[in-house]
């Protein structure tokens, strides 16, 4: 890195900084050499870093070719609420000897938006495709030395010096939808509409309190000072060698299980409901990995469907990302009420339960999640309702042979012969969508729902409500 000759290029140095360039940048990094080629390690300042770089993902009017893949913004919304968050727990720990009134709304507002064990966001690896292969272009001087090598450096960039993010422009997005968002409620003193706003503030005047307001004023100067950005920096890749990079840096790893996932996660509230209310108290057993085997089921479920099943219940979703404390905390009561009455069923939680009841399977758990979330939350919520269908589900008939659950699969003489006719008219017409809700097996008598649970859960529902005498969808 830099030319072998330190001290001519300190000389350099000295007659750039005579011309007065005072548009340039000055970045202090660790010298470091990744697999042969020569490396910048450094930190800057969130602001100055989302000022300072860019991301190669659409095709500019001189045609350059891109290096990324699309931007996903809902992706980059999600990482902007975590940074958010990190943003307010950092005004509480360095102001931790507050012991005021301040220091309540910054706790409050960290709960409002949910508070977790822990927070920090990985480095970024960008390149500055104007520095020359190996940095030979960069002008610098060294900061320590060790037997005539440079350890650290002091660098200079001017405003054509872009770091090109090759490795984390989800994150940068997200930086600068922090950023908007904070000088916007600098400006206007206003939150943005709540559909689109970071901060789940949870009222309808968005007019931002004075003591809020000083707190979101904090985060803003934390941007530029505290909360800094880990940057490995590669010196003058061309396009090919970005986009081997990108590759390599996203393709080499080994993706997490789901389950397993989930498990490690305490920042969702939902998450924590089935930690501190079902696994805890032992109402519901966990296996480990993401799938279960019928033939050596012990009643146990995968966290994966327990979160998907709760995020039905509580959240009217299929996943639990963006669940927040203000929309959770006021729902877990119904959702705690949900499982005591579900872990009531016959069978349900014992040894080979799937096979000695449906209820056992996770589809069928999501279809009265959503009708306790629709009795409870959603338009036809009614409490009548919801105490019909949690004190009546322990009476529902959740065997295998019950002729209801293969309902498509039946002749008009056998839907006659089991009394079924009523049925069609909560149900959809079968001459459209997917109706393949799963099969029964005449040999081991078991009715196996199908995978495709977003299809199937509705109409399992739609069966309950008739079967319940509750009103249709």
């Amino acid at each position: 890195m830099f030319q072998t000759d330190m001290d001519k290029e300190v000389r350099s140095l000295d007659q750039l900084i005579q011309r007065g360039d005072t548009s340039e940048t000055q970045i202090k990094a660790f010298l470091s050499n990744n697999l042969g080629n020569s490396t910048l390690l450094t930190k800057l300042p969130m602001y100055e870093f989302y000022r300072m770089s860019d991301v190669a993902n659409e095709r500019s009017d001189d045609g350059k070719p891109v290096t990324q893949r699309k931007l996903d913004p809902k992706h980059a919304a999600s990482l902007a609420r975590y940074i958010l968050k990190g943003l307010l727990s950092t005004t509480i720990y360095i102001n931790k000897e507050d012991e005021g009134p301040v220091m309540d709304t910054r706790v409050r507002m960290l709960e409002m938006i949910g508070k977790q064990p822990y927070l920090a966001m990985q480095p970024i690896v960008a390149n500055l495709r104007t520095a020359g292969r190996n940095g030979t272009n960069l002008q610098g001087k060294p900061l320590v030395a060790s037997n005539d090598e440079g350890i650290g450096a002091r660098i200079w960039l001017g405003q054509k010096d872009i770091l090109w993010v090759v490795d984390g422009q989800h994150r940068r997005k997200a930086m600068q939808i922090v950023i908007e968002f904070l000088e916007d409620i600098r400006m206007t003193q206003k939150y943005p509409p709540a559909k689109s706003s970071l901060f789940p503030y949870s009222r309808e005047d968005r007019t931002v309190p004075n003591d809020e307001l000083n707190i979101w004023l904090e985060c803003y100067q934390v941007t530029r000072s505290e909360c800094t950005v880990n940057v490995e920096i590669h010196l003058g890749l061309g396009i090919l060698e970005e986009r081997q990079l990108f590759h390599d840096l996203n393709n080499l790893s080994k993706k997490m299980e789901v389950s397993l996932a989930l498990e490690f996660d305490s920042s969702n509230p939902v998450n924590a409901f089935i930690k501190d209310e079902l696994i805890e108290p032992a109402l519901i057993k966990l296996t480990s990995g993401d799938k279960v085997d019928w033939s050596n089921d012990d009643g146990s479920f995968t966290r994966k469907d327990i979160v998907a099943i709760n995020a039905h219940l509580i959240l009217n979703k299929s996943n639990i990302n963006g669940a927040t404390p203000t929309v959770v905390k006021p729902r877990l009561s119904i959702a705690k009420r949900f499982w005591e009455a579900v872990t009531q069923i016959n069978d349900f939680g014992d040894s080979h339960a799937k096979q000695k009841t449906v209820a056992a399977q996770p589809v069928v758990l999501k279809a009265l999640a959503k009708l306790t979330y629709d009795f409870s939350f959603g338009r036809q919520a009614k409490e009548e309702l919801l105490d019909k269908l949690l004190d009546e589900m322990t009476e529902l008939d959740f065997g295998h042979d019950n002729p209801m659950w293969r309902y498509y699969q039946l002749s008009d003489e056998d839907i006659e012969e089991f009394g079924l006719q009523d049925l069609k008219d909560y149900l959809p017409d079968g001459s459209s969508g997917n109706r393949d809700i799963g099969n029964f097996e005449d040999s081991t008598g078991w009715m196996r729902f199908g995978s495709k649970h977003n299809d199937i859960f509705p109409i399992i529902g739609d069966m309950i409500r008739w079967k319940l005498d509750l009103p249709k969808r």
